[in-house]
């Protein structure tokens, strides 16, 4: 069986969770490892939220930091209406990073969690991407 599982870390995994829950509308599943990773799904994927804190090293890896940074990699989330989406993810702490915008393809606005992590609102056109296919 495939599985897609994406990990988010944050320094305060109980705020993050708030965050997702508030923002995005991420749906509590469970506890795993004794509460050390809360389960959360969005559009069917899971997402597991990490309290990792600042400064933390995976393995030989870099240290985390929780300034805004870029990746990338990134998440979009497909959503029904990006303005409605954007205004809750700013009400549950998330800063705009690009203002709602229209395209021939659908709509996109992009924020920064209270993490560090950048994510983009979109909401597709009954075409969608198809009218940039090529």
């Amino acid at each position: 069986m495939s599985q897609l599982i994406v990990n988010i870390d944050a320094p305060d995994q109980a705020e993050a969770e708030r965050f997702y829950a508030a923002a995005f509308g991420f749906e509590p599943m469970r506890r795993l490892f004794g509460g050390r990773i809360a389960e959360m799904r969005f559009a069917g994927v899971l997402f597991h939220i990490l309290g990792k804190p600042d400064g933390a090293a995976f393995a030989n890896g870099p240290s985390r930091t929780y300034g805004r940074h870029w990746t990338p990699l990134h998440l979009d989330l497909v959503v029904d209406d990006v303005d409605a989406a954007l205004a809750r993810a700013l009400a549950a702490g998330a800063t705009l990073e690009r203002p709602a915008t229209s395209y021939d393809w659908g709509r996109i606005s992009g924020v920064a969690d209270p993490f560090g992590h950048g994510w983009c609102l979109i909401t597709l056109t009954a075409a969608g991407y198809d009218t940039v296919a090529g």
